[in-house]
Parts: structure tokens; sequence; C-alpha cells
């Protein structure tokens, strides 16, 4: 595929043609920066200043896309002009190209320009006039720096707020899209939050429900069902206010400004009541002080849960809840008696034990559950410390 070109801007297009045009009509007026001598030959000619106008404005459609080329063409110009009458237009339109190589022209270029055009001005005013002995040998080089060193300095400067600029607009950017990541990731986290606390607290209740349901339906016993739709009624209005709590939180425009109460280890108890009449066979053994909140509910949703899936997988036999505090750690172990092989009693999400892993990682903690021998084991232990 062929390369295309880049095209000259049409503003370069407007200044080569508005400077020819000028220069063309100072010729006409006969308005020259010197006068005529006989010292030089194309003195003599006067069409001769047209020449390096000519191609100085021809020189200005590079400006941007040839910026060195252009400069270089430009400064052949100029020192032709110099052996004419002169054209003030040249001389304008050549500090433009000085200017114009500086400001578009390569790093390297925009670093020399500046330094050559100093160091020139500098010889073109100290040589002549230590040669000459005479100090307006020093006016060369005051417009060597009209001509070159002024416009490389300002295109520098140009060129320094430019790059500041886009600089200061690139990390507008990196810091916009480092405050989007963390706010997408802090929506993740918040969902998933949101889907821990949702499934933790209604699906033990929901479970249970299920399970007793499905018993009622199956037993034409009217005791039993009688038993069952108590226990259905029981959780279902504990279902429904941990529901309204977790509405509450959601809720920022609630008229109710108190804080719902969270889930605490003290509520074990009752927690463990609800599973035994749920139909498990329940023991705790909770032997621990005062840990912080985080952990506290932590804990107790990882028990809830734990129980939940003992409600619906487990076989007949004894659940044991412990709870055990040491020094730096609270360390929480449920055992139910496994039954592989069945169905669960009730249908599930498959998202408890991920849930109670998550809170485990989120605390810096450990998680671990599966079979051992004729039980089935869940084990987390969570740091009860910050730094940790």
């Amino acid at each position: 595929m062929a390369r295309t070109l880049p095209r000259p801007h049409h503003d370069d297009w407007y200044i080569a043609v508005g400077g020819l045009l000028g220069g063309v009509l100072l010729w006409a007026l006969g308005i020259h920066p010197r006068v005529s001598s006989d010292d030089l030959v194309l003195w003599g000619a006067p069409w001769a200043p047209l020449v390096p106008l000519a191609v100085t404005a021809a020189c200005e459609p590079l400006r941007r896309i040839r910026p060195r080329t252009g400069l270089l063409i430009g400064t052949g110009a100029l020192a032709l002009d110099t052996v004419t009458l002169g054209s003030i237009v040249t001389i304008v339109l050549y500090t433009d190209l000085v200017y114009a190589a500086v400001l578009y022209g390569t790093p390297a270029s925009a670093r020399r320009i500046p330094w050559i055009t100093g160091m020139l001005t500098v010889l073109g005013g100290v040589v002549p006039a230590a040669l000459w002995r005479d100090p307006q040998g020093l006016l060369i080089g005051v417009g060597i720096g009209v001509v070159a060193l002024a416009p490389a300095a300002t295109g520098a400067t140009v060129r320094d707020h430019r790059e500041a600029a886009e600089a200061a607009r690139l990390r507008a950017e990196q810091t916009a899209l480092l405050a989007e990541m963390d706010r997408t990731q802090a929506v993740t986290a918040e969902r998933a939050r949101m889907a821990r606390e949702l499934h933790d607290m209604v699906a033990n209740h929901l479970s249970a429900i299920a399970i007793h349901s499905t018993a009622a339906l199956s037993l034409d016993d009217p005791k039993t069902t009688r038993d069952a739709l108590a226990v259905i009624r029981e959780n279902s209005v504990a279902g429904l206010a941990e529901m309204r709590r977790l509405i509450g939180i959601l809720r920022t425009g609630s008229g109710d400004r108190e804080p719902a109460a969270s889930p605490t280890l003290d509520g074990l108890g009752a927690l463990v009541d609800r599973a035994r009449a749920g139909g498990l066979d329940v023991t705790l053994d909770a032997g621990h002080g005062k840990v912080p909140a985080p952990v506290e509910l932590a804990a107790y949703r990882i028990v809830q849960e734990s129980l939940t899936n003992a409600l619906k997988h487990a076989a007949k036999g004894r659940v044991q809840v412990s709870l055990r505090q040491h020094s730096d750690l609270l360390d929480i172990r449920v055992t139910s008696p496994y039954r592989p092989g069945d169905g669960p009693r009730a249908p599930g999400s498959g998202s408890g034990l991920t849930g109670m892993r998550e809170r485990a990682a989120l605390l810096g903690g450990a998680f671990e559950a599966g079979p051992r021998g004729a039980q089935w084991a869940v084990r987390a232990t969570l740091p009860l410390t910050e730094g940790d």
C-alpha cells in the first residue's frame, strides 16, 4: 500500500500567498531595506528581490510537514536576498520558517536550532566588532538575533508549553481511567458483597421452608403438617425481617436514619434454635470473647451458611458447631454427617461455599470445606488484628 504524503495546512497556503502578494506590493512601491549601489551586481536588476521572496514564500507550505527542509531552502533564499535590494517580507517569512522549524520539527531540531542561532548571534556581533574595531559591528549580531534567535526562542517556548499541556492532558486521561477502573472495581465488589448478604440472609430460611413444605405435602399427618407449617411461618417471618433490614441498608432515602443492627455472635443461640426447629440435631460450643465487628459478622454468616448446607445435604446425625478464640484469630468449625451420592433436600445455587470463602479471604483468613471420613467439615480461621 502506497504511503500517503501529508498535505500542507490551509493556513500555511494563506501565509505563503499573503506574503508573496505583500512582498510584490512593497516591491512595486519601491520599498526596500537597502539602497542601490554599484558594489553588488544583482542590485542593478530591479526584479532581483522577487526571486528570494518567491522562494521563501514557496517554503511556507512546508512549515508543518517538512519544517527542516523549508528552513534550509529559506536560509539559502535569505542569503540571496542579502545581495539584492532586499524585501522586508522575505525577512519576515524567514523568521516564521525558523519559528516553525522549532515548533513543528523533530525534538533534535527543537534543541539544536536555538543553540545554533544563539551562537550565530554572538559570533555575528563579536567578530565584526573585533575585526573592525568598531562597536557598530555589534548591530550585525543584533540583526541576526532578531531574525533568527528571537523566533527560535519563541518557538521553543511555545513548544514547551504545548508539550506540558499535552502531558497534563495525558495525566488527566490516565487519572480518569484509573478512577473509572476503581469505580468499576468498587461496584463489582459491592455487588458481590450484596449477593453474599442476600444469599446468607435468605437461603437459610427458604431452605427450611422448602424442606418442611415437602414434608407437609408428603405426609398425611395433621400434627406433622401443623408443625411443618409453624416452621414455615417462623422462617418466612424471619426471612422477611432480614429482607427488610437489607432493603433499609440499600435505600439511602429511607426516613429511618438509625443504622440497622448486624448479626452478632450473641445471636448464634437463636440461629441454632431455628436449625433445631428445622430438624437438625445441633450442638453449639462457643468459647470466644469480644471480637471485631467485621470478624463477628463473617463468623455468624459462615455458621449460618454451614447450618443451611447441613439442613439441605447432611445425613441424619449430630451437627457440631465450635468457635474457639486464640490470641490473634477466631477458629470456626462446623461438622455434620456426610451423605455422599444423594441429592440435596432443597435446591440451591451452589454459591454458599464461594461466599464463605470470600468472607474469609476479605479478612485475610483461611477457609476449607470438604469430606473427612464420615463427616463433612467446614473450618474457617479469621484473624482478629487489622494488620493480618
